[in-house]
């Protein structure tokens, strides 16, 4: 055994004692909910004064009277051609008398007649709401007052039963209507409204676990409890057929799939709670199946008997199935969840439980169903489950972001310092690189001009030379120093600095320097222009200059500064600079061929141009040279020749 099993085994045994102490607190508090609902049902109904109770009845059943007092349970599941006759008497005082008098039923199995001194005052099988042997559906009929008669007035009953279960029949009142129909109202508060508005929420929770199911579709247990829920609201509002029709069945089969509706709560906490589906598990739904054939393909009655001996059991079966599934959640989970879903499946199985009691009469002096009212617990904990698991999602969505914010914030102050290590890293590298420019153009301009002083000096006649030579390094010197000033992109201010200098140079030669800027803005302007891009450009137009003013013993140099566009509709700058002079032969390759000095300034001033990724086009003859720089659609970034 590994040193972590043994901690883990020992962490398991400590943990043991915890658990069955929470699980022993939590059977002790499962029946101690048990015992709060048991006394709170036995509990009598709202109920009118005792004095208006018309409780001695003969009753007149399969051919025999005899005497009974209600309430009363019949012999019979089924009497509809010849149901129980139940007649009585109470006492109308007459003079005494205020106001309208009415009779109360506040409950009875399945449908009743009533009759006063012989006239049908009241049919409940005209009340859809009434005729279901599940609902605890009272009724109320306002006796007309030419039917009552000082002192003794007979009232019959007749009480019809189509089953599943024996008809019954509570206690009369009868008396004045504004002492009985507090009561009244009450009771179909309580046993008609309440349900409705249960069934309601019931289908609002329908859907709403139906769109979870929709949106989350790798968490099949949401659809499932959707249809139990939908299955439930159906059961509510449908009525059950007395005759034929062509939705009979359906609706015979709807009501009865109570069986249907407990394998899918059923299914619901099986997956629910982690359990892994069973390999039959499908045979959850086979005793429902069963009753909705009956109800499909069989008359009224097999249907009931089908749901009185094989869908009731069936409920009682997946209830108490329910009832371990969650006691074993809050065994293995120790969760708010499982506690409120095993508190409601308590109240559920109990009145359950007191609904099997009453149907097997147990209970002799009542009938009243509450299995399908204290479904509202079930709501209730289902309510406040995905309450829960929301909040709870919400709690870990605030956690993470808490946290995301942290690593984000961490993961700024990283960047920012890397940043700023990168800006000191590229600062240093532009400064090098500058600083590696400057001594590449210093060596290349001005160290060659020192370099002709210090020679012309040592040979001691030459001071004209030295003139010339200082005067040209002097020159270079301002180059390097205004290439240095920020132009913003725009050439043409170094290009006014240039022709100063190039008509200094000039005006010792006695040479015209025609200066045009053909377009009105010159050439355009590139942000992405560096120094070094204008001591390349300027050092060219130096070369073109000093060779026409050197060897082509020109009178005039024209400068002619304009904005063209190519092929692609992009605006290119050229510089152009013309000479009358007398020009040099260019050999088939475009190279110079008289002289290895203009080879070598041609060559210079192509290698300026390819640096500045300029296109260069040098003309010559006898009438003299012309060269044209076609500045790029863009400035590299990087000098080739740098390295």
């Amino acid at each position: 055994m590994t040193e972590a099993a043994a901690k883990s085994r020992v962490s398991g045994g400590r943990l043991w004692p915890l658990r069955a102490s929470l699980l022993v607190q939590y059977f002790l508090l499962q029946a101690l909910i048990a015992v709060i609902c048991v006394v709170v049902l036995r509990e009598p109904p709202p109920e009118p004064s005792s004095r208006f109770l018309v409780t001695e009845f003969t009753l007149k059943e399969n051919g025999a009277e005899r005497s009974v007092t209600l309430p009363h349970f019949t012999a019979s599941r089924f009497a509809m051609n010849d149901p129980p006759l139940y007649t009585g008497r109470f006492n109308w005082p007459g003079d005494e008398a205020q106001g309208a008098w009415s009779v109360l039923l506040p409950r009875f199995t399945n449908g009743v007649e009533v009759t006063v001194n012989g006239v049908v005052i009241l049919d409940s099988r005209r009340d859809p709401a009434a005729n279901r042997p599940d609902r605890n559906t009272p009724e109320i009929a306002v006796i007309p007052a030419s039917l009552l008669r000082d002192g003794p007035n007979d009232v019959a009953i007749r009480l019809f039963v189509w089953g599943p279960i024996t008809g019954f029949l509570d206690r009369l009142y009868v008396g004045p209507d504004e002492m009985l129909r507090p009561s009244y109202d009450a009771r179909t508060l309580l046993f008609v409204t309440l349900p409705v508005v249960i069934s309601a929420w019931q289908a609002i929770l329908a859907v709403i676990l139906a769109i979870m199911w929709v949106m989350r579709r790798h968490e099949p247990a949401y659809g499932i409890l959707a249809a139990a829920m939908a299955i439930g609201v159906a059961q509510a509002f449908l009525q059950t057929p007395l005759a034929q029709s062509p939705t009979s069945r359906l609706n015979a089969a709807l009501i009865a799939s109570a069986p249907i509706e407990s394998g899918f709560v059923l299914t619901f906490a099986l997956l629910f709670f982690g359990w892994k589906w069973p390999r039959y598990g499908w045979l959850i739904f086979a005793p429902g199946a069963l009753v909705a054939a009956a109800g499909l393909f069989g008359d009224a009655v097999l249907t009931r008997e089908a749901f009185l001996f094989v869908g009731a059991p069936t409920v009682g079966l997946y209830l108490v199935a329910l009832a371990l599934i969650i006691a074993h959640a809050v065994w293995t989970r120790q969760d708010a969840v499982s506690f409120m879903f095993g508190c409601a499946i308590t109240i559920v199985l109990t009145c359950w439980a007191l609904d099997l009691a009453s149907v097997l009469q147990f209970m002799p002096n009542r009938r009243i169903f509450l299995a399908r009212l204290s479904y509202s617990a079930m709501l209730v904990a289902i309510g406040a489950a995905l309450t829960w698991r929301f909040a709870r999602a919400l709690n870990q969505v605030d956690s993470f972001a808490s946290s995301m914010v942290t690593l984000v914030r961490e993961a700024e102050d990283k960047l920012k310092a890397s940043f700023v290590r990168e800006e000191e890293r590229a600062r240093a590298a532009a400064l090098a690189l500058e600083r590696t420019r400057l001594m590449r153009d210093l060596h290349d301009g001005l160290g060659g001009q020192l370099v002709s002083i210090v020679a012309l000096s040592e040979r001691g006649n030459a001071s004209a030379g030295i003139g010339e030579a200082a005067r040209a390094a002097l020159k270079d010197l301002r180059l390097v120093i205004d290439s240095m000033d920020d132009i913003g992109g725009d050439l043409m201010l170094a290009l006014g600095s240039w022709r100063e200098r190039a008509m200094a140079q000039l005006r010792p030669h006695d040479i015209a320097l025609d200066w045009r800027v053909v377009t009105p803005r010159g050439m355009p302007v590139h942000p992405e222009l560096r120094p070094w891009h204008v001591i390349q450009i300027v050092r060219l137009l130096d070369e073109a200059v000093t060779d026409a003013a050197k060897h082509a013993e020109a009178r005039r140099i024209a400068v002619s500064i304009e904005t063209l566009t190519d092929a692609a509709g992009v605006a290119r700058g050229c510089i152009t600079v013309e000479d009358d002079g007398k020009g040099f032969g260019l050999a088939p390759n475009g190279e110079a061929a008289a002289g290895q000095t203009a080879a070598r300034g041609l060559r210079n001033m192509r290698s300026r141009a390819a640096r500045c990724g300029a296109e260069l086009e040098l003309i010559s003859g006898a009438g003299g040279t012309r060269v044209r720089l076609t500045l790029p659609r863009r400035f590299p970034d990087r000098d080739a020749a740098a390295g």
